[in-house]
């Protein structure tokens, strides 16, 4: 007897969403609950064909599969007057008389892992920091704890395989007779069914979800370190071990500071006359801020170090440094005053210098009056 449809088991389109399948198989899985029906064995075979239909339909793989093969096996023999081939493992079965079986496939199988990007700020980076993160992924069915059956139910053995996930077929050929196998229609390769199904998970052992999770950055940390959290990625398929959190680092450009590895880069502007008289000043840090001095002289571009006073190692051990690169601040809107000392400055150095601008008769005139006033 040919399979239903399983979109048509469920009552669904065949562009359905994952949402609205889910929602469908509980509808239906509740009106045929053996609990429900008391034990009718028409409603305890719609039970089972709808369990059989979602577990397909709510894997993207397995239904990517069935979109393409319908209920049929790619490869599997058949076909009239001839051969259909499988995979090598068949072709071997064939012409070298092998009774070779592929062992089957594990029911419990592991989850995903999980990718998250995570942007900080050079601060953050340089002194490490914990922060929640919100994770969307398949968590561990409360209601079955991952098992996948019905609580108080559990997995029995295939009756079609025996619990050797495969099935095998005898072939009488030119070369004499051959055994061949393939995976179980019924188990898929698992050796092994679920007759009640969990109706919280379809059988999966797991349900979509989010959970929040702590997370702790290092300090020392640059834009592309990969932070590993074991056991935090998605939940395994019918109990099998969970995957992992990996999560991807990126940091900001700070307004002031640049980074190259572990150490910063500033440019400080400077009065001329600190420049050339020399000065004691405040430069920012990340920590703070630190005392640095200016010798008199110093010019232009001139890069200072400060020890220490960059990004710790991401391994511990020691601190880059700050280099403070000078540049010159000209003045601008000088004054009267400070105009006539720097052009009396620069003639007694030999300095040639735009002559005075003529402010023009007003101006002339009002600042007579001002400066008699």
């Amino acid at each position: 007897m040919s399979k239903r449809d399983y979109y048509e088991v469920l009552g669904v389109d065949r562009n359905a969403s994952q949402e609205e399948i889910k929602r469908a198989y509980r509808k239906l899985a509740r009106k045929y609950h053996p609990d429900v029906t008391g034990g009718d064995k028409e409603a305890e075979a719609k039970f089972k064909e709808v369990n059989e239909a979602y577990e397909v339909l709510s894997d993207e793989q397995k239904r990517a599969h069935y979109d393409r093969f319908g209920h049929s096996e790619p490869g599997s023999f058949g076909g009239a007057g001839g051969f259909g081939f499988g995979d090598m493992d068949d072709i071997f079965d064939i012409f070298f008389g092998g009774t070779h079986r592929r062992s089957p496939s594990s029911g419990p199988r592991r989850g995903s892992d999980i990718r998250f990007d995570m942007t900080i700020s050079l601060e953050e980076a340089a002194t490490g920091l914990e922060r929640e993160v919100e994770i969307r992924r398949y968590n561990t069915c409360s209601t079955c704890g991952g098992s996948g059956a019905s609580p108080g139910s559990s997995m029995v053995t295939c009756g079609q395989c025996q619990g050797t996930g495969q099935v095998g077929t005898t072939q009488s050929t030119p070369f004499g007779r051959f055994s061949t196998y393939q995976t179980c229609p019924r188990c898929r390769g698992e050796g092994k069914i679920i007759e009640n199904p969990c109706t919280e998970c379809g059988g999966q052992g797991r349900t979509h979800g989010s959970r929040r999770i702590k997370v702790t950055v290092p300090p020392g940390v640059d834009s592309g370190t990969r932070l590993r959290v074991a056991g935090e990625g998605e939940a395994g398929y019918r109990g099998g071990p969970p995957g992992d959190l990996y999560i991807y680092v990126f940091v900001r450009e700070h307004d002031v500071f640049k980074r190259e590895g572990q150490d910063l880069f500033l440019e400080l502007p400077i009065e001329f006359s600190q420049a050339a008289l020399g000065a004691e000043l405040e430069v920012p840090t990340l920590e703070g801020r630190a005392k640095m001095t200016i010798p008199a002289g110093t010019q232009p571009g001139r890069v200072f170090r400060l020890r220490g006073k960059g990004m710790p190692s991401l391994r511990g051990f020691g601190r880059g440094d700050l280099h403070v690169r000078i540049s010159i601040a000209v003045p601008t809107n000088l004054s009267g005053e400070e105009e006539a000392l720097l052009r009396r400055f620069a003639e007694l150095r030999g300095e040639k210098v735009a002559p005075t601008k003529d402010k023009g008769l007003f101006k002339r005139v009002k600042d007579m009056f001002e400066k008699h006033a």
